[in-house]
């Protein structure tokens, strides 16, 4: 069985939406597109080179596809693996892709048999409509969270309407110079409760 990994950029309040750029998702009037920039350094490059390096394939929804698809066919020196990786996209509406080694995911029972089959781990990058249908049915096994010191209060948030209770155990984080929070969690379970 695949793991699928969620790796997302993520505000102080939870929001998610185009970190990387003005244009890059303006839907909902969202106008901080590229809030990510400001904090980018050394330090943060390497641990995104060290996540993105290794063998995994890609699981995203449609318009992160279209973005990817858009960019990455003519800039694949900086990511070279991802051109020849496997990349999942869940959408009931594309028919056909042009992006070498793309495998088009209709529906959810499609996506519960590529989570139940061999290969390797599956890495969710933006995508937040189907982090939420992943989130809605337990279908995430880790998530490796960039928390920006920011919030922005409007856009699309990584834990929205489709969240259930889940636990959680942290695995590894560390913090960037410019405050970036780098952490990485593990399912771990029920949620439990006490009192004090």
């Amino acid at each position: 069985m695949r793991k699928i990994v969620v790796l997302s950029f993520i505000t102080l309040d939870g929001i998610m939406q185009a970190p990387g750029g003005p244009e890059e998702d303006t839907s909902g009037g969202f106008k901080y597109g590229g809030w990510t920039v400001p904090y980018s350094d050394e330090f943060s490059g390497k641990i995104m080179e060290k996540q993105m390096k290794g063998k995994y394939d890609l699981l995203l929804g449609h318009k992160t596809y279209d973005i990817f698809a858009g960019y990455w066919p003519q800039h694949a020196s900086a990511w070279h693996q991802v051109n020849k990786i496997t990349k999942y996209v869940v959408s009931k509406n594309l028919k056909k892709t042009t992006w070498e080694n793309t495998v088009i995911v209709k529906d959810l029972k499609e996506l519960k048999k590529l989570k139940n089959s061999n290969g390797p781990d599956l890495q969710v990058y933006g995508s937040a409509n189907l982090i939420q249908t992943l989130l809605k049915n337990d279908l995430v096994d880790e998530l490796w969270l960039k928390t920006f010191p920011i919030t922005l209060g409007m856009g699309k948030r990584l834990f929205a309407e489709g969240t259930i209770p889940a636990a959680f155990t942290l695995e590894e984080s560390h913090i960037s110079p410019t405050g970036v929070i780098f952490a990485s969690y593990k399912r771990a379970g029920e949620v439990k409760t006490g009192s004090f």
